[in-house]
């Protein structure tokens, strides 16, 4: 089982002996509720680095106040254990009073790739990741970080937060995870019936179809959204959020479709809001 530490003092000094000792710092940050999602994100760090950090943090400042801060499912016991046999070797799981002072009033916003998809719908949600996981970077200062492609534009508003701010991390992205049924795994899904589950398997055939549209040629960003929308409300259990087609590395809306592409949904099976993307390539027009 990893070593667990709550407290950014214990933290400095265990990461700071591991790099003395001539050790790379891997990190993954987490909300806990550890899948196979999260096993990837430390496999992959146990394989580039010489001493690996989880954090395992429910970070109240990305709730908004009508979401499921409460009920966001917290296994702290069964996640150190799962965390130690994926190669972590130190798990940093603070309280809120420990990362976040009483009177705390300073925050980074990115506002450009933030503009769309889920940062138009959670309003504050990017500024409180971005304002976490610099504070992590502060005190873990890890060598390299490790984020799902699932999460697509959390993963580039961190590198694009890293970027601007001259963080020295450098960002690793890992490809999504997915369970055998095509559903990308999240910490989420546990809210679902086995019913709802089955359900929200179009989101993966909507995201499957559009690739196969604009492989076969379709230009039309209207035509693949509309096609996307109409796999996953088809059976009328799913309602759709958002659908947007926009450019892989910037976010911006693509017209006509064109280049390195991401197709993202965000979709709502009853009262669990689940999110999916898929990235496309798509030859320029002539």
């Amino acid at each position: 089982m990893a070593e667990v530490v709550r407290t950014k003092q214990e933290i400095c000094e265990r990461v700071a002996a591991a790099r003395a000792g001539g050790k790379a710092i891997g990190f993954v940050p987490t909300m806990g509720a550890l899948h196979a999602g999260h096993r990837k994100l430390i496999e992959r760090s146990v394989s580039e680095n010489d001493f690996t950090v989880l954090s395992i943090f429910v970070n109240p400042t990305q709730f908004g106040p009508a979401e499921d801060f409460d009920r966001y499912p917290r296994h702290l016991e069964a996640d150190v254990a799962a965390a130690g046999q994926a190669g972590a070797d130190l798990v940093f799981a603070p309280t809120a009073e420990e990362m976040y002072a009483a009177d705390h009033s300073t925050w980074i916003d990115e506002e450009k790739v933030s503009e769309g998809m889920c940062g138009a719908r959670r309003p504050g949600h990017f500024r409180g990741v971005a304002t976490v996981c610099a504070k992590f970077f502060n005190v873990v200062r890890p060598d390299r970080a490790y984020f799902g492609q699932k999460d697509y534009q959390q993963l580039r508003i961190i590198e694009r937060m890293v970027r601007d701010l001259d963080i020295p991390v450098e960002i690793r992205p890992v490809e999504t995870v997915r369970g055998g049924d095509g559903l990308a795994v999240s910490s989420r899904n546990d809210y679902l019936s086995p019913d709802e589950r089955q359900a929200s398997l179009a989101i993966w055939r909507a995201l499957k179809q559009a690739a196969a549209l604009v492989g076969g040629g379709e230009r039309s960003t209207r035509a693949v959204s509309d096609a996307v929308r109409s796999e996953i409300v088809r059976d009328g259990r799913l309602r759709v959020e958002y659908i947007e087609i926009v450019d892989a590395q910037t976010l911006e809306p693509i017209v006509p479709l064109e280049g390195r592409m991401v197709i993202a949904v965000a979709v709502y099976c009853n009262h669990t809001r689940l999110i999916d993307n898929l990235v496309v390539e798509c030859p320029k027009a002539d």
